[in-house]
């Protein structure tokens, strides 16, 4: 087993959508054992049970008392039990490992198609917002050489009205500054993300692909009663392994296009409440975004995320806006899947 899948915890039974279903009827079947119960019980107490009936109810009980107690039996029980729930639940929903990731990859696409449109609205904002500050500067320098003509004329009036305005242009530009350095933490992580989602859909459209074929093949060569067979004696089902491997990447998966769905939530409310005219926004999107920036890691961006951070807060670093998304594997990178079925 590879190092990836030790560190996978694998859903129980119960913490599955089955489970649910198992825990339905079986709470149905302790309900109805215990009104047969109350039913049973005063006969047995009366003693008018005939010599059939006492024999099949001796014979019920030996049944579960030999199932508790052997193990090897405990285990078939189990797994019919739970076969049967799967069979149940699949007829409602996607239970199958390999559907599970095509219902991700449809997900997976439609999020890409948000988050695209997304970017294309904030690097819209960021020009306009970038031509506010250029346009403040240069009112700012104009207003400040007035003042200075004002006060070689000894005009004192213009003056102090031309260096009050410099003032506030430039009290308005700090926020400006502020603003535009926030959108850019917005913009750079919106693009790393993207680029890796992207790179991370290729990854699971090409492992459901291989694994497609791979897994009816192992499906069709263990029957039930093999598996069955070896759930009794302990051993690893390969079928059981296989679905172990999906289930690790469904359970990445799961989570990275969570993280990515969060977070353009948090874009778009944050975005939300600026007000690009006047250069404010609310307390509340700029904590959210705080907080995300100071949170200890992202499975979307990995050690990418203080890197992007710096970047957003150098000024040697400057954002090209028009520059187009490069979704590049590094040199040698290969599937990041691949691993979990080694």
């Amino acid at each position: 087993m590879s190092p990836e899948m030790q560190e996978f915890k694998k859903k129980s039974f119960w913490e599955k959508p089955e489970g649910l279903t198992g825990k339905l009827f079986l709470g149905a079947m302790i309900l109805g054992g215990g009104y047969l119960l109350l039913q049973i019980l005063p006969i047995l107490l009366a003693g008018a049970l005939t010599a059939l009936q006492l024999a099949l109810t001796v014979a019920a009980l030996g049944a579960i008392i030999y199932v508790a107690l052997d193990p090897r039996a405990r285990n078939l029980i189990s797994y019919g039990y739970k076969s049967i729930m799967r069979w149940i639940t699949g007829i409602f929903v996607t239970i199958d490992p390999i559907g599970i990731l095509k219902n991700y990859i449809s997900d997976l696409k439609g999020n890409l198609r948000k988050m695209n449109t997304q970017i294309g609205k904030l690097r819209g904002q960021m020009h306009l917002l970038k031509e506010m500050i250029v346009k403040n500067e240069r009112e700012i320098k104009n207003n400040l050489s007035m003042a200075n003509r004002a006060k070689n004329t000894n005009k004192k009036s213009i003056m102090v009205l031309k260096a009050r305005k410099a003032g506030r242009l430039k009290d308005s530009n700090m926020k400006l500054d502020e603003l535009y350095t926030k959108m850019e933490v917005l913009y750079r992580v919106l693009v790393k993300m993207y680029e890796n989602s992207e790179i991370m859909l290729e990854d699971i459209q090409d492992q459901v692909q291989v694994k497609e074929q791979e897994y009816k093949a192992i499906k069709a060569s263990h029957s039930a009663m093999n598996q069955a067979k070896n759930i009794i004696s302990g051993n690893n089902d390969k079928r059981e392994m296989f679905d172990m491997a999906l289930d690790a990447i469904a359970n990445d998966v799961s989570q990275k296009v969570g993280e990515m769905e969060r977070f353009m939530d948090m874009t778009t409310n944050f975005m939300d409440s600026v007000d690009l005219q006047n250069g404010v926004f609310e307390e509340e999107g700029l904590e959210l975004l705080n907080k995300w920036e100071k949170e200890s890691e992202s499975l979307l961006l990995g050690n990418d995320k203080n890197k992007i951070l710096n970047q957003a807060n150098s000024d040697s670093d400057v954002l090209d806006l028009d520059s187009p998304l490069k979704i590049e594997r590094e040199s040698g990178q290969g599937n990041q899947y691949d691993s979990l079925f080694d």
